[in-house]
Formats: structure tokens, sequence, C-alpha cells
């Protein structure tokens, strides 16, 4: 009991011996800090150990070099950074960023979520510096950084000066989706867009972002992109249109990552050259590329006769019936090459209504009445889903896709309501 009593009093004892020592130690740092002696005054600003109510007082300090010495210092209060932010010395301020993003991992951690909020707040500030030197040192040090302030690396994304924000649209992937394709909306510099094409892993919403701009070159970019996502009515789309850029040719007939329907629809339109880079990449099967090179070979000669004569869409379908070929195949083939009167005949002679009907249907951009016409007509459901993609332009979201494969999604009775709808308007 007795060993007990004397050890807490030990304890007490020693406690309050460095209590008096802390409490000396303050003084004479305060004084230090209130001195003229401007090496005083740094040296305290310099010192880890160093009360943090001092290194507070010394962050408004008139001599630079000591607000310098604050900010670099791993001690000083986080909640001082917004005031060293503003410091009119740029060297105070670097110094300060310099910290604060070694701090980041660290303060990112829920437990530290209120002195996260001063440091982002600070990054913030120093983000809108009017020295470019300060904004240039903050996105080099962000542009890799996982734990970047999706607020400030926002702000560098907008920065009108290149060397700022290209890092950062480039490499930084805490940059908000929402802000890229704002900024693609707000008809950026060529650069700007070409840059968010190439970034890695794009969600479908940037892809479409990037291919609305009508920038061809961000366009190829975006093909090439590996790690990019492109929806399949982004990417309909893009087929489209690169009937009149033939400079997108090239990198659609090579990229393995784009499904093998790009390849089926882009034979059509593409010389010979690119025929001859599609036929020798080795990712393609035996059977992919027979197929390939027939429907090349069809399409090519498509609307020729055998003696070279060019046919009309109603000689094209009319022989087409007349060999037992106006089948899906032929319809296809018609949409790929845009020959939509060729459809719309086909559909017709097929379905055995008249051509002013099945216009009609379809001309409704209704994905209902397109998928009866098509049925009425003995044509497969997957012929259907191309005419609404390519004719209608429907969207994704509102387009009837086949069930089980191929089978048609509605049922008879609908498709015959549709059709007798329509027959007898």
């Amino acid at each position: 009991m007795f060993k007990k009593l004397f050890s807490k009093n030990k304890n007490e004892k020693i406690s309050l011996v460095k209590q008096e020592r802390d409490a000396k130690r303050y003084e004479i740092e305060r004084e230090k800090a209130r001195s003229k002696n401007a090496k005083d005054r740094l040296k305290l600003a310099q010192n880890p150990q160093t009360h943090l109510e001092i290194l507070y007082y010394l962050a408004d300090d008139q001599d630079t070099k000591v607000r310098r010495a604050v900010a670099a210092n791993p001690t000083t209060p986080v909640h001082v950074s917004e005031v060293l932010a503003k410091d009119s010395d740029t060297d105070v301020k670097l110094a300060l960023m310099k910290r604060l993003v070694a701090l980041l991992p660290d303060l990112s951690q829920d437990q530290y979520a209120h002195l996260y909020a001063f440091s982002v707040q600070a990054l913030g500030v120093l983000a809108l510096d009017e020295v470019l030197k300060v904004r240039l040192a903050l996105s080099s040090a962000l542009k890799d950084e996982i734990y970047a302030p999706a607020d400030v690396v926002n702000q560098l994304a907008r920065d009108l000066e290149r060397r700022v924000s290209e890092p950062i649209l480039k490499l930084c992937t805490a940059v908000a989706d929402e802000t890229l394709i704002d900024i693609l909306i707000q008809h950026p510099d060529d650069w700007v867009i070409e840059t968010i094409a190439g970034r890695k892993n794009i969600s479908g919403e940037v892809s479409k972002a990037v291919f609305n701009t009508k920038n061809n070159e961000a366009g190829r970019v975006l093909i090439e992109n590996e790690t990019a996502q492109i929806d399949d009515d982004v990417l309909d789309l893009m087929i489209d249109r690169a009937r009149e850029t033939p400079e997108w040719h090239k990198p659609l007939a090579i990229q393995s990552h784009l499904p093998s329907r790009v390849i089926k629809d882009i034979v059509a339109f593409v010389d010979k050259s690119i025929h001859s880079l599609i036929f020798a990449r080795t990712d393609l099967d035996d059977i992919t590329r027979n197929d390939l090179i027939n429907t090349v070979d069809r399409r090519v000669n498509f609307l020729i006769d055998e003696k070279g004569n060019k046919l009309t869409a109603e000689q094209k379908v009319a022989s087409l019936a007349q060999k037992g070929l106006l089948n899906d195949d032929a319809i296809r083939d018609a949409l790929a090459l845009r020959e939509y009167d060729i459809v719309f005949i086909a559909l017709a002679n097929k379905s055995k209504l008249p051509l002013g009907t099945v216009q009609k249907m379809i001309d409704t951009k209704s994905a209902k009445a397109i998928t009866s016409v098509v049925w009425k007509a003995g044509l497969e459901m997957r012929t259907a889903m191309e005419i609404q993609k390519t004719i209608a332009k429907i969207g994704p979201r509102e387009i009837l896709y086949p069930r089980n494969g191929n089978e048609f999604p509605l049922s008879e009775s609908d498709m015959k309501f549709q059709v007798d709808f329509f027959a007898g308007d």
C-alpha cells in the first residue's frame, strides 16, 4: 500500500514538473515571438516543438522567411492554412501547398474530417490564385493524387491556362463526370476535347459528350481509347458518321476492343485498303472472317446486276425476290448502305401491305409499330431492332429488344392489332 502511494505521488510530482517546464518554455517562446529579432522568430517557426498557439501567431509575421517556415512546419495547425493560402508571398503558398498535399492521405480519414475541410478550403484558395506558378505547382501535385479533393481538381480542370488544366484533364481520376461533361458543353478548345477523349476509363456519358462535340480528331482518339466506355447508341451514331469521316475508318477497323459488329457495319463503306487491314486481324476466327468476306462481296455489288448495270430500289427488290434472296440479310445490307427505300419496298413486298402503310408504321418512330411490320413480313426480330436504331433513330431505352435471343417481345395479338390499326387508317 505504501509503495502504491509513493509511486502515485512520484508520478504527480513528475507531471507537475513537466507542466511547470512547459509553462516556462511557453513564456520564453511568447517573448521570442514578440521579439524584433527575426532570427529568433525564424527558429521558433522552424521548430516542430514550438507551441501551436505560437505558430498560429507567427503565421501573420511581417517577415516572409518566418511565414514560409510556419507554412512548411509539419506541426502548424491545419486551421491556419487559409490565412497562409492568402499570403502575398508565393513561396509561402508553395510551402503550404506541398505540406497540405502530403497530409491529404491521413486527413481523408473520417476522424479528421474537420481538418480535411480546412485543408480543402485552403487548397481551393490556391487553385484560384492569380500567380500562375502556384496553380501550376498545385496541378502537378494533384494530377496523380488519388486523394485529390474533387472541388479543387474540378476548379483546376476549368483553368484557362492549358499548362494548369491539361494534366488534370488527362490524368486526375478525381475530376467528376459532371465537370467533364459541362466543360465539353461549353465549346472548349480542340485540345481540351481530345484530352478528355483520351482519359482512362471515361464513362459512357462522357464518351457521348465527346462525340456530341463533333470534333473528328477527338472522335478518333475516343475510338482508339481502349478503356473508354462507349454505349451502343453512341457507337451506332459513330458508325453512321464514319461514312463521311475517312480518318475514322482505320481506327474502327483495327480496334479489337470494339464489338465485332462494328467490323460488319463498316465493311460496306470503307475502301479496299481497310478491308485488307480487317482481314489481316489475328483476333478473327475463320467463321467471322469468311462471313465478313461474303458481306463485303455482297454489299459492294448490292446495287449492280450481273452485267454491271446500276439497279433502282424497285429493281433490286424484284431481283432479290425472284432469286429467293429477299431475306433478313438483304434488308440488313440495305440498312448498312443506308438504302432505306429498298427497306420500305422490301417490307411491303414481304408483308403484302401497301408501301404507304409500311412507311407510315416506320415514320411514327414507334418501336411497337416497327416490330409489328417486320413480324408481318416474316422477318427476324433482330431486323426489327436494327430498323428501330438506324431508320427511326429510337434511343436505347425505348428500343424493343429480342427476347430469348431472337423471339419477338410482343404477343401475336398485339402485333396484329398494330398492323390492322395502320392498315385500316
